[in-house]
């Protein structure tokens, strides 16, 4: 099976312009694409892990990757699935982000000469004289078009700023850009992207001529991708720092019955007849295509050495057994305590396993705490230094592990 088939049997692509023409370029490498990532965070999150997956698949069969890092959209912000205005940040606060992301691309994407390469469309948005663009780049748009698409319909009743409505015309720009600078002659992108990737290919044509090649597709990435990067703690980051391997791992572990193999499908690189016997796979069996998700997932991402230790440690604590060594961790030291104890509920925060007190007082009261396998009764339970040294192990509901030890 070539490639463009092989995406479409992974549940990849929902729409394209151009199907014929976009195969042959994919299936035989002749495609330099881009898509785009919006540095609001430090770190990249399993939201993302969809394009980054799908970056790795193309640039293995020879297409050119683009990582676009959006230091220059960020400034405006986009109003896709929202239902208010982004909040706005500094260009220092951008710029750190972007440093960040590149480092976790380079798991996933082999940057260099003649290879992928990552941009900031920060270094051409931010140089373009107003009056310039509304001559070049505005006539090109009709603002009739532009509020039919649905990215700016789902706002117009509770308020859209010129601000945000700017949106479209600076990416569609990054195609334009991308397309004459590097020779980028395709982008990728999410369901809701959908009207915004249309603008750039229609910008191509109108600058360009009707027989400028720019080819648009886009995939179930934001669709999907968002919905998977949301837990009730927050998001799933890819900064070990932040989400550990093994609470990673068991995030993915702990996917629904009926998100498994979609996941498996669209995420992992294992081959698709494999996969395709595991469409009868129930029960038990459900179980153990959850494990094999979670761990080809937290190896892409953190190493197969993480992985072991993270599969490694679920299977210890899940078994019953004493295990601990590779649970997440959180040390503290003396003067977190308070006359020599630790509050439960400011234990919690401590390994963040609530967000606030409020919150942790919330799953005291309602049985969902348990300390060294015993359920935490009361609000005013506290630990000594000593236990602390020997560390206390906690557990959020029946999956969320983590030990807290004093140093």
């Amino acid at each position: 099976m070539k490639l463009y088939d092989e995406l479409v049997a992974r549940g990849l692509i929902a729409q394209v312009t151009n199907e014929e023409e976009i195969k042959e370029m994919i299936d035989n490498g002749k495609a330099t694409f881009y898509i785009g990532f919006d540095p609001t965070a430090d770190s990249l999150h399993v939201g993302h892990f969809m394009a980054l997956c799908l970056m790795k698949r193309l640039q293995m069969a020879g297409n050119k990757p683009i990582a676009l890092i959006g230091g220059g959209t960020a400034m405006i912000g986009d109003p896709s699935g929202r239902t208010d205005m982004r909040s706005m940040m500094t260009k220092e606060t951008i710029d750190h982000n972007c440093a960040c992301f590149k480092k976790q691309m380079e798991r996933f994407i082999e940057f260099g000469e003649d290879k992928a390469q990552m941009v900031n469309n920060a270094d051409w948005l931010l140089d373009l004289n107003y009056v310039d663009v509304l001559r070049d780049v505005g006539a090109c748009f009709s603002v009739n078009n532009m509020l039919r698409a649905e990215c700016y319909k789902q706002r117009m009743e509770k308020g859209l700023s010129f601000l945000e409505f700017n949106y479209m015309i600076m990416q569609s720009y990054d195609f334009y850009h991308l397309f004459q600078k590097y020779g980028c002659n395709m982008q990728f992108g999410g369901n809701d992207q959908w009207s915004n990737m249309l603008g750039g290919t229609e910008l191509i044509r109108r600058k360009l001529g009707k027989d400028a090649h720019a080819m648009t597709i886009t995939l179930l990435l934001n669709s999907e991708g968002k919905k998977m990067g949301k837990t009730a703690k927050g998001a799933v980051w890819l900064d070990p720092e932040k989400t550990s391997p093994f609470d990673f791992f068991q995030y993915w572990r702990n996917v629904s019955d009926d998100d498994v193999l979609k996941c498996i499908r669209m995420l992992t690189f294992l081959p698709l007849e494999q996969i395709d016997a595991m469409d009868s796979w129930e029960g038990s069996q459900l179980n153990t295509a959850k494990e094999i998700l979670a761990y080809e997932l937290t190896k892409l991402v953190h190493g197969e050495e993480e992985a072991d230790k993270a599969r490694t440690a679920a299977k210890a604590l899940f078994a019953g057994g004493a295990d601990d060594a590779n649970m997440p961790t959180t040390e503290l030291t003396e003067d977190q305590l308070n006359e020599g104890k630790i509050a439960i509920l400011d234990l919690m925060m401590a390994c963040k396993l609530a967000p606030s007190k409020s919150e942790a007082r919330r799953l005291v009261q309602q049985g969902g705490v348990f300390a060294n396998d015993e359920k935490v009764g009361a609000i005013d339970v506290a630990f000594t230094a000593e236990q602390l040294r020997q560390g206390v192990k906690l557990r959020k509901g029946k999956k969320v592990y983590h030990k807290a030890i004093l140093v």
